[in-house]
């Protein structure tokens, strides 16, 4: 017990690193810099265009802006928290802002929700920008949840938090077997583990396995044994693609959250949706309106007049408080009414301590995609929870950790790595793979899996063609192509394997037909690990013309980082490693958790580029080009290029 406190006491000090050194690293691109600066280091933009605005549901205004002039990267995103401000001749720099949230940015365009109720009279003279804020919340809940979970000295927290930890047995009932048509054999086996667990049960969810499948009728089943369950994740898309699969499954769900944050298919779902959507919004929407303006008329009688206008004055902002009151009485009974009404509340990790929350108990606990989450956000839902149901991948990406010393101290290792690693017997892993055919599976497999999956039947139909080979490696070796910084963000690229990799796929569009890529509806994925090599990738696609077959297929083609594909599939994947030097020095590359994201990916052909001599001085890629040599897969870049 004394062990496990330490364990936590030590998590919470090294949360407080990481929050120390994000928020370091934050001011060094933001405090005491000039707009320019903080354009060139991705934290601004300025200046920006006003191109419309609009009201979405729950009243709240939406705006469209474009940056003007500047192609600088940034590090602006769906999801993050920023700061609309004016420039302008009389406008004041600290009061003039207006903060919101991003709901997604394409290319030079920006939508954004605001929050407040009414939009700023200087958002259309001109001169605007948008910087990008540092959110201190997710640190203050999960330092708050941290301390809960170590001050629980009885109770179902603190039995629960010794069975994640190990210092308690898991125990599971003996209930029969729960038999599925939908779910193979593993997937089955986890369902009933999910059933059967007590405390805690693991799915772990390997690649193109159905992992969301199998979470999915867990979720499902175990709505007949309880009436509500929390189900959360560490991002907003892995909440949103659960939404989404729990709604077509007909199980009512309320998607917590901000609708800036939540993805457009699943709207209806959210929270303002259904509340904008319940039988008593009219009635919500009126006594607010009254509110409002009985508080106007209060403001028209000025300083200088008389006993009955004062008497007046007091008697409307004494309705306009009854009126507000009732609305806010109305607004408390309609969201009650639909928690009452929900089978599953879907929301963040984060999202969990959201006050309306506030004194919820949860038999059960769902955190999908848990290996990518920090210790510390994953026990913020457990306080709410009687039983916890954890499904991820600890083989695959990592939690993003902006702490050097925090990570090797310890916080990269998850709450999920700790609970699969004490509770084996919680642990159910999926076996059966069906993206990908055996030969784009095998290295993963045997390096990663310890050779336990196997490729589903149907995979051997995966293919491009009956004669085009599903997977190969193009070693650059001695082709003069080397790595270098990108100046602005010293992030890598390797400006001659990025023009070759997007000359290779030219003409395998051509070779197999863009025609036919278009009438399968074959998707495809560019990836590099560095965000530079995908800069360059786009500015060769979009700013030249040499390769328009590319261009003509930009509907399903997605250029992006090893990070932006997890969890996703394409039909053709090809990557770009990027390193090539003397030295031998891989960067980046050295995660090998993101590599095995990269090399996962593909369901019909798989393409990596990279230099052998580089990249076999490190064990991991010395054993895939082993596999590589095994299988065959090797070609030369002097097979396709006329070097000498």
């Amino acid at each position: 017990m004394v062990k496990i406190l330490d364990e936590l006491t030590g998590t919470l000090n090294l949360l407080r690193k990481e929050w120390k050194e994000d928020l370091v690293q934050f001011q060094k691109k933001n405090l005491q810099t000039s707009l320019d600066e903080k354009k060139k280091s991705g934290i601004c933009w300025y200046p920006i265009g006003l191109k419309r605005t609009k009201i979405a549901y729950g009243d709240r205004h939406i705006v469209e802006v474009e940056r003007l002039g500047q192609d600088y990267s940034h590090g602006f995103q769906s999801g993050k928290s920023v700061s609309l401000f004016s420039n302008a001749e009389n406008s004041d720099l600290q009061h003039d802002r207006v903060n919101g949230v991003i709901n997604y940015v394409s290319g030079d365009k920006m939508v954004i929700t605001l929050n407040g109720d009414a939009l700023p009279d200087w958002l259309r003279g001109g001169k605007l920008g948008v910087d990008l804020l540092f959110d201190e919340a997710s640190y203050r809940e999960m330092e708050s949840a941290m301390k809960a979970v170590l001050k629980a000295e009885k109770g179902r927290l603190a039995f629960l938090r010794n069975v994640v930890l190990g210092a308690e047995p898991a125990t599971f009932s003996e209930d029969e077997s729960i038999r599925s048509e939908r779910l193979n054999e593993s997937q089955e086996m986890a369902l009933n583990k999910v059933l059967s667990a007590n405390d805690l049960a693991i799915i772990h969810g390997p690649p193109g396995t159905g992992k969301t499948t199998t979470l999915v009728a867990s979720i499902h089943r175990t709505l007949k044994q309880v009436p509500q369950v929390l189900v959360c994740a560490p991002s907003n898309a892995a909440v949103d693609l659960l939404v989404e699969k729990l709604t077509d499954a007909g199980v009512s769900t309320t998607r917590l959250g901000h609708p800036a944050r939540i993805d457009e298919k699943i709207l209806l779902q959210t929270l303002d949706a259904k509340i904008s959507q319940h039988e008593s919004y009219k009635a919500l929407k009126k006594t607010r309106k009254e509110a409002a303006s009985m508080a106007s008329m209060a403001k028209k009688y000025k300083r200088n007049f008389g006993q009955a206008e004062r008497a007046q004055k007091r008697r409307l902002l004494d309705e306009a408080r009854r009126l507000k009151d009732e609305a806010a009485q109305l607004e408390d009974y309609i969201t009650h009414d639909v928690f009452r009404q929900t089978q599953v509340v879907a929301t963040t990790l984060v999202g969990a301590a959201h006050s309306l929350l506030k004194g919820f108990q949860f038999p059960v606990v769902f955190l999908d995609e848990a290996a990518q989450s920090l210790e510390p956000a994953s026990w913020i839902p457990l306080l709410k929870s009687d039983k916890l149901v954890m499904a991820g991948d600890h083989c695959q990406l990592p939690p993003t950790i902006k702490s050097l010393e925090a990570a090797k101290a310890g916080l990269s290792e998850t709450l999920f790595e700790k609970a699969i690693e004490r509770q084996k017997e919680s642990a159910v892993m999926l076996t059966l793979q069906y993206r990908m055919p055996d030969l784009i599976m095998g290295f993963s497999n045997q390096y990663f899996y310890k050779g336990a999956l196997r490729a589903a039947p149907e995979t051997k139909n995966h293919q491009l063609g009956d004669h085009e080979p599903v997977m190969r490696f193009i070693d650059t070796a001695g082709s003069g192509f080397r790595d270098q910084l990108e100046k602005d963000s010293l992030s890598t690229l390797n400006p001659e394997e990025a023009r070759f990799t997007l000359t290779f796929l030219e003409n395998l569009l051509k070779r197999i037909g863009v025609s036919n890529f278009k009438t399968q509806q074959w998707n495809i994925g560019l990836i590099a690990p560095y965000g530079a090599q995908v800069r360059k990738f786009k500015e060769l696609v979009f700013q030249s013309y040499e390769f328009p077959n590319i261009r003509a297929f930009t509907d399903l083609v997605q250029i992006d980082t090893i990070d932006g594909f997890q969890g996703q599939e394409r039909d053709l994947m090809i990557i770009s490693l990027v390193r090539s030097n003397d030295k031998g020095e891989i960067g980046f590359l050295a995660d090998i958790r993101r590599m095995n994201v990269a090399l996962t990916r593909a369901k019909r052909k798989l393409v990596v580029i990279g230099d052998s001599s580089t990249l076999s001085q490190n064990a991991f890629y010395a054993a895939f080009l082993d596999y590589v040599e095994a299988n065959q897969l090797y070609e030369s870049v002097y097979e396709y290029l006329n070097l000498e």
